[in-house]
């Protein structure tokens, strides 16, 4: 299918068939609600470009919601707000057969989480393992607002790459 014709779909479905479509992009409900809103988009740029704009801040309770869909960077998803099949092909380069990697992710992680009060997030598709850990442990030293702000971003990030996937 080609993305004229995937994009002529997406404009024209229902807003009940698109939402969880939608939601699994980025699991914050205005957002979903910003992009179907913005509909019919004339081409996929305008309409990761509405996407992209609605992503870039979100509130307290919007950042919770959408970090509750992801798993930490390393592990399976297991919850049921995670999407698994999506989540395993996002981190792929981390499934490094080093057993020194993944503790020293793990590791991360407790660090992380202890620091910020939250999962360490990363756009992960396209990175190594020794990528995502050298980021982690960048960001570390970030400030609370620093980091409040790359988390966010990086949501913007996977959101784009997921919404592409939609068409």
């Amino acid at each position: 299918m080609s993305t004229t014709t995937a994009l002529a779909e997406f404009n024209d479905a229902a807003p009940e068939d698109l939402r969880p479509r939608l939601h699994a992009c980025l699991g914050v409900d205005r957002w979903v609600e910003e992009v179907l809103g913005g509909r019919p988009y004339a081409d996929r740029d305008a309409m990761l470009a509405a996407a992209d704009r609605a992503a870039r801040t979100l509130d307290d309770a919007e950042l919770a919601s959408a970090l509750a869909g992801h798993p930490r960077i390393g592990e399976r998803a297991s919850a049921p707000e995670h999407d698994a099949a999506q989540s395993a092909r996002e981190q792929a380069g981390v499934d490094s057969g080093d057993a020194e990697v993944a503790r020293a992710l793990a590791a991360g992680n407790a660090a992380y989480e202890k620091r910020f009060d939250r999962v360490f997030l990363i756009r992960a598709a396209g990175r190594s393992a020794a990528e995502i850990l050298a980021e982690l442990r960048r960001r570390l030293d970030n400030d609370t607002d620093t980091e409040r702000a790359e988390t966010v971003d990086q949501l913007r990030q996977i959101a784009l790459l997921r919404l592409e996937g939609v068409l």
